[in-house]
């Protein structure tokens, strides 16, 4: 299974993944479960583009198939990957993949975006792309040019672009505006472990067929 943590900037991706691999290794889970962001996948061009990140995301798809094989999954977080990405690369039809949303509420943001230095032109930039996000979770046909435009041309954006809400676009959203980083990593592999087992919102292979 692909594994995708998805957020804004500030929202604790990074974090996540690097607390949930070492929270996989003192539960003895490591073998079941690699991590991964971009950077792990290959080398960040200087001016990264919306067709680089999603070619990247197809590689990170073929990856966890490659675990899927082993019996292994992958946990894919560090990035600003929506959801609609993942579904969208092409050999996503070979996989179940599932999402976890980390959001935070605004003050919250801004209060990270400042600690990090975050240019004050980019803030708005940042808490739009959390608005989005927000909505993208329950809504695939809000503004799906956010991230169709400038594509990958290999994307396969039928999967969903113009579909209406409905129960079989579902993700997990976590809100992590009060946890510890530690906390948020806990979060993230319970989450894990809860949509393994099926008691989370799934993405099943093909599912935009039925």
């Amino acid at each position: 299974m692909l594994l995708l943590v998805s957020g804004a900037s500030g929202v604790g991706k990074t974090t996540a993944r690097l607390h949930a691999r070492h929270l996989f290794e003192r539960r003895h889970l490591d073998g079941a479960y690699e991590t991964a962001e971009l950077f792990t996948l290959g080398p960040i061009p200087a001016v990264p583009t919306v067709a680089w990140r999603q070619e990247q995301v197809e590689a990170a798809v073929r990856r966890a198939i490659a675990l899927e094989a082993e019996g292994r999954h992958l946990l894919f977080a560090g990035d600003p990957v929506p959801v609609g990405e993942a579904l969208a690369a092409p050999s996503a039809d070979r996989i179940d993949i599932a999402a976890c949303l980390l959001d935070v509420d605004e003050d919250a943001h801004l209060a990270r975006l400042a600690k990090r230095n975050e240019p004050e032109e980019l803030i708005p930039l940042h808490r739009g792309f959390a608005t989005w996000l927000r909505a993208h979770a329950t809504d695939p046909g809000h503004v799906p040019e956010a991230v169709t435009t400038d594509a990958w041309p290999e994307m396969r954006w039928g999967r969903w672009v113009g579909r209406a809400p409905g129960p079989e676009w579902a993700m997990t959203v976590v809100d992590t505006s009060r946890l510890l980083p530690e906390q948020v990593g806990a979060e993230v592999v319970d989450w894990c472990g809860r949509a393994v087992a099926g008691d989370a919102p799934v993405f099943r292979a093909g599912w935009f067929r039925r």
